[in-house]
């Protein structure tokens, strides 16, 4: 950050009490990143919640953190500057980017000027000499178009060779898939590598597969899955057969017990699922597992297929099964066990081996990695897609955005809406042009406060309440007298669509000076007119309440004549005295304050006048115009998630300027007969002029002019 020894000669404006950058050519631009960044009106702004073109802010948002800071917009304008020939064209806020203004030295102008006619030419347009932003709203269908993108990922429609094209499709069903810049699943360079490493592993694992392991050579799998069927249960078998051996009792028992036996005659037994767990034959000492009849029911059918798979293919055609050929069954399966049991983890089996290594041999590990390198070579070019429209949205929006951040000057100019301004709000005769949105009142409000800003909150809504939003207006010029929760306006957003508006809360703080002026005299009015009112229903209430005593005090008793109280003489002159002596001491003070007057030279009096009023408004007036100076945009903004960084203040006249109060227009014509006007009575303005008549007379007696 350069400080204030620059080599830019900047240009600074003052309005609204402080000083503002000029940014006014492109020269200007491309000195941003020189301009001290304390003399910034703002270093942060919200992505959302603002007046602006949201994929332009995403754009320049390159964190993605939802905020544009200053460094991101220095250097969006670094870039921009970059790749124009005249950074002139940011200022004019062009619509369209005639392609003779990119800059084409560089290498990445070079790829930008190409890419925007490769835009243009996709839309039809290859004659075209300029490119505007809806050319480039949809540069996904122009990537889409492309067969290869530069994404590193393939996905099979991009692929033409169809051999080619099933070895992707093969990949992503067995290694799953990555999603590329067209919207496409494909696979990428490592998912490539995963599925032809595995594929290798497996194919060194079952080229380690001799004779030994597969005695039975392509039917030793399907013999070892009949003999892992029956494995458990032709154990049980001879051990059973060993224990009986042991003791000649056990053999009764180990064949299970005619009570067993008994426990199943009520049952079906069809299925065969109630003797699973009996033994598979009869048990006798060292007798042999017989092959044909004997053996079990239900296990029956794994037998005969155990019987087909293993036994005649190795040790021919039995009657029974030894225990000592059944050990040479283990031995011979332990091989292939363990053989087994070093299966490299994969994904890619159910392939099979022979696809596996068709596809090894075939050399389609080596052309994908070369078309996925094809592709990613492609990547400037398409990034250079996604330039163009960047670059567009900045000729477009950059200035305006610089001239809402570096500095207020759309503000505070007038020359058009501020991005934070989100249109008028019309209520109680008033148009407030200072309205911004919020999401949570009571959180805005808390710094809000702090602007010493009069605001007013509102509920909007429209189309019958299904959209809704909520806006803090600013009050700079009128009264406060009639505003209030509760009262209705209409709200005017930037795109013209009208909004229903109620107040839900205000802040308040002085307006003007006009409103401070007479707040006393209208707070003793009020005052007045309370204690008018509570004294009269005082004495209604009194009055009903004797009424409904009296009346209950009388029911149902006859009526009676009552005669009336005595005039109670003492009571009446003692009331009397004291109304005259209020009247007394009254008259005493009005006469002392008449007499100080009348002994005031005539020049003097009018200064005494003004000195009262002074002294009535005086200090309503000045703590207005202290408050009405404090006036600050800041802490409105900060409340939104803003970064003010100068006294932003909003004062007397600009204030003004932000409120506008109704008045009739310039040349229009009025009627004065209003035929519904009250009627004023004379009597008033006669005695006013008797007593300034009284008044006049008495001061030249006493002056001795008389």
């Amino acid at each position: 950050m350069a400080e204030a020894n620059n080599k830019h000669e900047w240009k600074f404006f003052r309005i609204g009490g402080f000083d503002q950058v000029r940014i006014e050519n492109g020269a200007d631009l491309r000195a941003l990143e020189q301009l001290d960044q304390k003399l910034w009106v703002a270093l942060s702004c919200p992505v959302g919640g603002i007046e602006f073109d949201e994929r332009t802010l995403e754009l320049i948002d390159v964190d993605g953190d939802g905020h544009i800071r200053a460094p991101e917009v220095i250097a969006a304008v670094k870039w921009a500057t970059s790749l124009l020939k005249d950074a002139g064209l940011l200022v004019s806020g062009a619509q369209a980017l005639p392609l003779a203004a990119i800059d084409d030295s560089s290498e990445q102008g070079a790829h930008v000027l190409a890419a925007a006619r490769r835009v243009l030419e996709n839309l039809g347009k290859s004659d075209a000499d300029s490119i505007t932003v809806d050319d480039t709203a949809d540069t996904q269908k122009v990537i889409a178009a492309m067969a290869l993108d530069g994404d590193g990922v393939i996905p099979p429609d991009a692929v033409a060779d169809p051999a080619l094209k099933q070895v992707v499709v093969e990949i992503i069903d067995c290694c799953g898939s990555v999603a590329g810049r067209c919207g496409k699943s494909g696979v990428s360079i490592e998912l490539v590598e995963q599925f032809f490493t595995q594929a290798e592993a497996l194919l060194a694992w079952q080229n380690k597969a001799d004779e030994r392991v597969m005695f039975l050579g392509a039917d030793t799998q399907a013999a070892a899955d009949a003999w892992r069927a029956v494995r458990a249960k032709v154990a049980d078998y001879f051990m059973r057969c060993r224990l009986a051996a042991y003791d000649a009792r056990a053999a009764v028992p180990l064949s299970r017990s005619v009570e067993d036996y008994q426990s199943l005659a009520g049952k079906d037994l069809s299925s065969g699922a109630e003797v699973l767990d009996f033994p598979l034959a009869s048990i006798s000492a060292e007798q042999p597992l017989p092959l044909g009849d004997g053996i079990n029911p239900a296990w029956e059918a794994p037998m005969r297929k155990f019987e087909e798979a293993v036994i005649k293919p190795v040790l021919g055609n039995k009657r029974a099964l030894s225990e000592a050929d059944w050990l040479d069954l283990q031995a011979r399966f332990a091989a292939l066990e363990q053989w087994q049991a070093q299966q490299p983890e994969n994904t890619v089996g159910k392939l099979g081996i022979g696809r596996l290594q068709a596809m090894m041999d075939g050399g389609y590990r080596e052309a994908l990695a070369e078309l996925i390198g094809q592709d990613k070579a492609l990547a400037d070019e398409v990034d250079a897609i996604d330039s163009v429209e960047r670059l567009v949205r900045y000729c477009r929006d950059l200035y305006e955005l610089v001239n809402n951040f570096v500095s207020f000057r759309n503000f505070y100019s007038g020359a058009g809406k501020a991005v934070f301004q989100a249109g008028t709000l019309y209520l109680d005769g008033r148009s407030c042009e200072l309205c911004v949105p919020v999401g949570d009142i009571g959180k805005h409000a808390t710094l809000a406060n702090l602007s010493r800003v009069c605001l007013v909150y509102c509920d909007c809504t429209r189309n019958g309440g299904k959209d809704r939003m909520t806006i803090a207006a600013a009050f700079t010029a009128g009264d406060s007298d009639q505003l209030m929760v509760g009262r209705n306006g209409v709200f005017y957003d930037r795109k013209g669509q009208d909004w229903d508006a109620v107040i839900v809360r205000m802040l308040e703080h002085p307006i003007s000076i006009r409103q401070a002026f007479w707040s006393p005299y209208k707070r003793a009015a009020k005052m007045v007119s309370e204690q008018i009112q509570k004294f009269a229903a005082a004495r209604s209430q009194a009055a009903q309440t004797k009424m409904m005593a009296e009346a209950v005090a009388s029911a149902g008793k006859p009526a009676e004549a009552k005669a009336a109280p005595p005039f109670d003489v003492a009571k009446f002159a003692g009331i009397f005295a004291a109304i005259g002596l209020a009247v007394g001491a009254l008259g005493t003070a009005l006469a002392a304050v008449v007499t100080g007057l009348l002994n005031l030279e005539w020049w003097q009096i009018p200064l005494v006048l003004l000195g009262v009023i002074l002294l009535i408004s005086g200090p309503a007036v000045l703590i207005a115009w202290s408050k009405l100076k404090q006036r600050n945009l800041g802490p409105i903004l900060d409340a939104n998630g803003w970064a003010v960084n100068a006294r932003a203040k909003i004062n007397i006249p600009f204030g003004t300027a932000l409120t506008g109060v109704a008045k009739l227009p310039e040349g229009a014509a009025r009627a004065q007969i209003d035929p519904f006007a009250e009627k004023q009575s004379v009597w008033p303005y006669f005695l006013a002029a008797l007593a300034v008549l009284a008044g006049l007379i008495v001061w030249l007696r006493l002056a001795g002019y008389l």
